[in-house]
């Protein structure tokens, strides 16, 4: 089936987008927060200090993807990362790194004052604030793995472009887990932020120059680099965030097997071709996203694009329903934001997505879009519109789902 994206339904999926972003306070909120943990790391008496701790922000926060709770019950989680930086592997267990970094965790909890205990996750301790603040830290201790991390890939000819940032975790489900041994858990949240980013191409580099204009215009004196990432609202962050709220939704009685972020994050990131707009990059990011699953014959296969030993489908081998359940999602949300593409009245649009995103979310989004002026990124809409009269340049989806596929040039 092709489906065309009309002018107003552009306008109308970018203040959709817009709805969806949390205010720049709550950026700010998370950036003092692992700030403060950092500082209290690095004090006279800190009984890590001199293992060089380094707290950095990873997840959604750092790939600008975050979206607002659907209610105020709701919290934001902030994930966060502590590396401390002159241990090894060789030199403790997992348990004993987690166990440091807890410690110190729980006497900053006390010296803020934080009502709620630390609690221990499976890889990290959470730092709950209190009920006003409307967020969580989740803080996964890690040690570098680099040069590890590059040697593995390297020696199965695999690319190893983004090692330089790779860290070893912890899990306090693994049988060695309090065992003084190479054998670490592995992640790189800096080198997937980074080949995010690159992802995104051009189109950041024109977004941060029209935040820019935008600030300098207002009369604030800024560089490009003063610019926070979180500041910047790429087509594919707004795309991505538009397909987590509809996630949520058609999955909110159904948690174990909604699709995860970072498998939506992943897919939408390798079908994004640069396109200009929300709703043309949402709807050809959809066209393509099985393009980047692969099959083996026996399991599926989602690479990290950062160590591709790694699966992000690993869970869909035991659990085939979660495999039924992604595609059954992207077959909904193909279905919705299509039919949504072809209407030209907002109020039609928000009545066919209301039950996918949520009447308040939907409302507000026709209530602005019938005001394009408070829209944020007009410049953009404009430039991808004006040429086209009444419809963006079309874009297929199969009838059939395709069968996933070895995609050439993953990473």
């Amino acid at each position: 089936m092709t489906v065309t994206i009309t002018k107003q339904a552009e306008a109308y999926l970018e203040a959709l987008a817009k709805t969806l972003e949390i205010p720049p306070a709550r950026y700010e909120q998370a950036e003092r927060s692992y700030k403060s943990l950092g500082k209290w790391l690095h004090r006279d008496d800190s009984t890590v200090k001199n293992y060089g701790p380094d707290v950095f922000v990873q997840g959604s926060f750092r790939l600008g993807t975050v979206i607002k709770p659907e209610s105020d019950g709701e919290e934001y989680d902030v994930d966060c990362a502590c590396s401390l930086t002159k241990l090894t592997k060789s030199s403790l267990s997992q348990a004993r790194l987690k166990e440091l970094l807890g410690e110190e965790i729980k006497a900053y909890r006390e010296s803020k004052g934080i009502q709620k205990e630390v609690h221990e996750g499976r890889r990290c301790w959470r730092l709950e604030y209190a009920d006003g603040a409307q967020f969580h830290m989740d803080i996964v201790p890690c040690i570098p793995n680099a040069q590890a991390q590059r040697l593995l890939l390297e020696s199965r000819n695999l690319d190893a472009r983004f090692a330089d940032t790779a860290i070893a975790i912890t899990d306090n489900e693994l049988p060695e887990f309090y065992e003084i041994t190479e054998d670490w858990p592995r992640s790189n949240p800096r080198g997937y932020a980074k080949w995010f980013k690159s992802r995104m191409g051009d189109a950041f580099i024109r977004r941060r120059q029209q935040v820019l204009n935008e600030m300098r215009a207002e009369g604030v004196t800024a560089s490009v680099e003063d610019i926070p990432t979180n500041r910047v609202r790429t087509p594919l962050q707004s795309a991505i965030m538009i397909l987590k709220r509809h996630r949520d939704i058609m999955f909110a009685d159904d948690p174990t097997d909604k699709p995860i972020s970072i498998v939506i994050s992943s897919l939408a990131a390798h079908a994004y071709e640069g396109e200009d707009t929300i709703g043309l990059a949402l709807l050809s990011i959809l066209s393509r996203m099985e393009n980047a699953i692969e099959h083996d014959g026996a399991k599926y296969i989602i690479r990290n694009p950062t160590d591709a030993l790694e699966n992000f489908a690993d869970k869909w081998e035991d659990h085939p329903e979660r495999a039924q359940a992604f595609f059954r999602w992207l077959a909904q949300a193909r279905e919705d934001f299509s039919s949504a593409g072809r209407l030209v009245e907002y109020r039609r649009m928000s009545s066919v997505l209301a039950s996918r995103m949520g009447r308040d979310i939907t409302d507000q989004a026709s209530d602005a879009a019938l005001q394009p002026t408070r829209l944020g990124s007009a410049g953009l809409l404009g430039k991808a519109t004006a040429a086209s009269g009444t419809a963006a340049p079309s874009v297929s989806f199969a009838d059939e789902p395709r069968t996933p596929k070895k995609p050439d040039g993953f990473a």
